[in-house]
């Protein structure tokens, strides 16, 4: 028996699975380069200071500023409920730590 080459265009089956595999030491560089690439930029990004929210009004420790002081309701009936957000920010250079809960007073009018 004889052995014949099994011909795919001008190349041999060995051909063309030789020439198939030649691209997957390729590939494995390129992912690599993008993973270390990636893990590079996350650092990058990770070392950058924070864009500040707020201008410093306060050197040399920090400072709680509230964009609202009083917030007036009116007249709410009884049993309606009502909600407000503020903003609050730390306008100091000094990072602002909380060692307890806030407080915040509720009046009631009359």
């Amino acid at each position: 028996m004889s052995r014949k080459k099994i011909k795919y265009g001008k190349r041999t089956r060995r051909q063309a699975a030789r020439r198939g595999q030649s691209y997957l030491p390729l590939l494995i560089t390129l992912g690599g380069i993008l993973l270390v690439g990636a893990a590079l930029f996350a650092l990058w990004k990770t070392q950058q200071p924070a864009k500040e929210a707020a201008p410093l009004e306060v050197s040399g420790q920090p400072s709680l500023k509230v964009d609202r002081d009083f917030v007036d309701f009116g007249d709410v009936p009884l049993g309606k409920v009502i909600s407000v957000s503020f903003n609050v920010a730390n306008v100091g250079d000094e990072t602002l730590n909380f060692n307890a809960k806030p407080y915040v007073e509720v009046v009631e009018g009359c």
